[in-house]
């Protein structure tokens, strides 16, 4: 009995050696360096392995037929290979390296970013209104950025050789038509919005996106704050006026209002600025925003809305004049959008918005009149699908309407109307690909057709990055870039054709420890622009697509916060050499908003002792060309260069109340805009000129700010 007993076990320990399948291989990385640790298994079984320092593993199991084959290591990918465990035998196994979101790559050619929660901000949003002289102006403050320009009689971005109109501005991806308040000759214009509605700001000097387009230099993306963290209340109390704003919270729900109410009028009888202009009028304006916010589980809906009235009445200067000449703006703005972003299954999301805008313009230039009216609307829907950590897809289609009508009325009674109507359909698509931590690329394309122009554009855009270190990458982004022809020329001919520009950008850099470097050179191709053969575009202009261009230059932007307790400050310089040929340019030259050098340093100082954040800022622009009439040469004389040193001063009387005082151009620098001649020659054959200069050679701004919040600790200090 004891044999047979021996002789069952010793056949049940046979067959079960004989069940056993033996399974081995070795684990690499991708440059064939073997993986000590890695973790290796049949799925679903408890059978497996550690590879050992030469990378190699062997272990037996008793699974029979096709298994999946799993090996995982932190920091790799996870690697699985099906088939029959048979086979599973001197396998070479390659794990990939796996992509970290906050350590990996990211493409930042021609991009600043500011918002908390960026790991590539080189502003943050506080950043967007404590610079001294911004006064609590996006492009005041961009314009510390290296590739723009400051143009102190207009306002308006100007980037990297480009004029202001080749700027776009984005609110949650829908477009803004009209994103500057109206105003009048040399007078600096402001942007629309109040700082606080926001939470995310992307500026892009070039190679942007593929999903935006109808931009040949630049775009502006704003994005609204998504849930406030507390109720509160914001009060304002200023020397050009006042304003207030509520935030409300209901559960998944909330409402942002604000509205302010600006007169120029007290300020300008306290301090005349009055330097070759009389005001009948100086400068009122009222304006509110709201949006509302909801949030579900795994949606997003908002809406915005904002709107403005404006009204002036100035006599200005003019060298073709004996007397001043009137002018009266009365301006009405609406602009309204709603987003919608849903999370759908399998890592999809849906996005859908649209814009609309009105905007009219009661113009009374001498004893003429002209009135415009533009409506214009932009509806979007786009799909983004992560199929992994290295592979994201984006695409989508939009259309945009815009309806202008003009009209222009004398006092003899000659009236003469423009008015376009373009229907622009626009597809884009657009791929992130993820090769490891150190090298990444984003390669999309636009395709756009407009009805008035009846042209079809298709625009390619590629951008790759290569981490060189820890805290360092480079690089390179190439994108074609098309936009319309202006309301300014469309009005009058609508056979032209769209202008084009092609970028070339490199870029390096640096960011850790406190600080960050940027170093960027660019190449910019325009052509098909817009020429025209009269003084200025008029009805019987002749318009053409012959003209051209191109912009290069080298940005440099360096910022530190840590190196001195306290202090956080940057510099931005930048270079510029950019000729045109367009509009009624006799010649390819320099145009006048282009000067070579441009250079920033802002700096923001705490003193804890004194409850206080100061702050300076100091611009620097080369002469800007003006073309002299006496002189041969065309657009060869340059102004003298300008300068605007200004400051601030924030005090804390309370946690919640802040007293705050800012002077711009302190120093009282005699900055020169540029020159008007006089159309006819004198009788020595001398045409006369002007100096074009500010009204004020400085401003001063002193407020009252409080803040009501749950908390009683949140200020208004980020919004100053």
């Amino acid at each position: 009995m004891k044999t047979v007993i021996l002789i069952s076990i010793l056949f049940f320990y046979s067959f079960f050696l004989f069940a056993q399948t033996s399974i081995s291989g070795t684990v690499t990385d991708a440059k064939n360096i073997p993986i000590e640790g890695a973790n290796i298994y049949l799925e679903g079984s408890y059978d497996g392995a550690s590879s050992d320092e030469n990378g190699k593993f062997s272990f037996e199991t008793s699974e029979t037929g096709t298994q999946n084959l799993i090996v995982s290591m932190i920091s790799f990918d996870t690697y699985t290979q099906a088939g029959d465990v048979s086979y599973l035998k001197d396998v070479n196994i390659q794990l990939s390296e796996a992509i970290n979101q906050l350590t990996g790559v990211t493409l930042t050619a021609g991009s600043f970013q500011a918002g908390d929660n960026s790991k590539v901000s080189v502003l943050k949003p506080l950043d967007i209104v404590t610079t001294a002289g911004a006064a609590g102006d996006f492009v005041a403050a961009l314009q510390t950025l290296p590739g723009t320009t400051t143009v102190n009689e207009d306002g308006r971005l100007f980037v990297r050789g480009g004029e202001a109109g080749e700027t776009q501005v984005f609110i949650d991806g829908l477009r803004v038509f009209q994103p500057f308040s109206a105003t009048a000759n040399n007078m600096p214009t402001r942007g629309r919005f109040s700082p606080f509605l926001f939470n995310g700001i992307t500026f892009s000097t070039g190679g942007y996106s593929a999903e935006y387009g109808q931009a040949l230099s630049s775009v502006l993306l704003l994005n609204t704050t998504d849930v406030p963290d507390q109720e509160q209340t914001d009060i304002q109390v200023m020397t050009v006026g006042g304003g207030v704003g509520h935030t409300e919270i209901w559960g998944d729900q909330s409402l942002s209002v604000n509205s302010s109410y600006i007169n120029l009028a007290p300020y300008q009888w306290l301090v005349p600025n009055d330097r070759g202009a009389r005001w009948n009028k100086p400068y009122e304006s009222i304006s509110g925003e709201a949006i509302f916010r909801s949030r579900k589980e795994k949606s997003m809906f908002k809406f915005y809305t904002g709107f403005s009235h404006a009204n002036l009445d100035i006599e200005q200067e003019d060298m073709n004049f004996d007397e001043f000449v009137r002018f009266g703006l009365k301006n009405n703005n609406l602009y309204a959008n709603s987003s919608y972003k849903h999370f759908l299954e399998k890592e999809w999301t849906l996005t859908a918005g649209a814009s609309v805008s009105l905007d009219k313009n009661d113009i009374g230039i001498i004893t003429n009149s002209i009135e415009t009216q533009e409506i214009a609307s932009h509806l979007k829907v786009k799909l983004k699908k992560n199929f992994n950590n290295r592979f994201q897809l984006n695409f989508g289609v939009e259309h945009f309407i815009t309806d202008y009508k003009e009209t222009f009325a004398s006092e003899d009674g000659f009236t003469f109307d423009s008015d376009y109507i373009d229907k622009l359909s626009g597809a884009f698509t657009e791929a992130d690909i993820f090769f490891s931590n150190s090298f990444a690329m984003k390669v999309g394309a636009r395709a756009a057709y407009s009805s008035v122009l009846k042209d079809l554009t298709v625009s390619p855009r590629v951008s790759f990055a290569y981490k060189s270190g820890p805290k360092a990458q480079f690089s390179l982004a190439y994108g074609d870039f098309y936009q319309n022809p202006l309301t300014e020329y469309l009005k009058y001919d609508q056979s032209l054709a769209t202008e084009k520009t092609s970028h070339y950008i490199l870029n390096y850099q640096y960011s850790g420890d406190g600080k960050t470097f940027r170093a960027e050179a660019y190449y910019k191709d325009y052509d098909n622009l817009i020429k025209y053969d009269t003084q200025r575009p008029q009805f019987d202009s002749e318009f053409n697509n012959l003209g051209s261009a191109y912009a290069t230059g080298l940005d440099i932007f360096w910022r530190a916060n840590q190196s001195i307790k306290n202090l956080d400050y940057w510099v931005s310089y930048s270079y510029l050499d950019t000729e045109r040929d367009y509009r009624n340019f006799e010649e390819r030259a320099t145009p006048n908003f282009a000067p070579k050098h441009n250079l920033s340093l802002v700096t923001k100082y705490f003193i804890t002792d004194w409850r206080s954040q100061v702050g300076f800022s100091y611009s620097y622009g080369s002469g800007r060309p003006y073309d002299n009439p006496n002189a041969i040469e065309f657009l060869a004389e340059k102004t003298k260069p300008y300068n605007n040193l200004s400051v601030n001063w924030a005090y804390l009387i309370s946690q919640q109340k802040i007293l705050y005082f800012s002077v711009s151009n302190i120093a009282g620098f005699k900055n020169v805009n540029g020159y008007q001649y006089a159309d006819a020659p004198d009788i020595d054959g001398m045409f006369n000129r002007r100096e074009i200069r500010p009204t004020a050679d400085a401003f001063f701004f002193v407020g009252f700010f409080w803040t009501i919040s749950d908390d009683t600790k949140k200020n208004q200090l980020d919004n100053l």
